[in-house]
């Protein structure tokens, strides 16, 4: 069976750095592009970083440029999102997921169609 596993959620405080590792088990979405996408209580999922099946092209949403640094390393088959300068507002479940094709580059969460089942992280102020 297929799957996306995330790790490394928590609580930390303001300022602080956490980095959440996405473990797909079986290598299937190697040539996919992956993505970490959150969803904040009373709020729509959204993404918040994506790299594409190589690693040579990433987007991040406006609110964690500068913060954050989504990465890949296919003979791991892991994806790695470090956040640095937390905020409070960073607090979400956070997801990650894997495009519905090989070798596109979707950036939308219509276009994720295997998703982790979330990991948790909490920014305290």
């Amino acid at each position: 069976q297929v799957q996306l596993v995330e790790s490394g959620g928590g609580l930390v405080q303001a300022g602080g750095s956490l980095r959440l590792s996405c473990a797909d088990s079986g290598g299937t979405f190697s040539m996919h592009t992956k993505g970490w996408l959150r969803q904040a209580p009373g709020k729509e999922r959204e993404t918040v970083a994506a790299i594409n099946w190589n690693g040579g092209d990433t987007y991040y949403i406006n609110s964690v440029k500068g913060r954050f640094t989504i990465s890949r390393d296919n003979a791991k088959n892991t994806m790695y999102l470090q956040m640095n300068s937390l905020k409070p507002e960073d607090t979400a479940v956070y997801f990650c997921a894997a495009d519905v094709a090989p070798f596109r580059f979707g950036t939308t969460p219509r276009d994720f169609g295997s998703w982790g089942q979330g990991t948790q992280v909490t920014v305290s102020s």
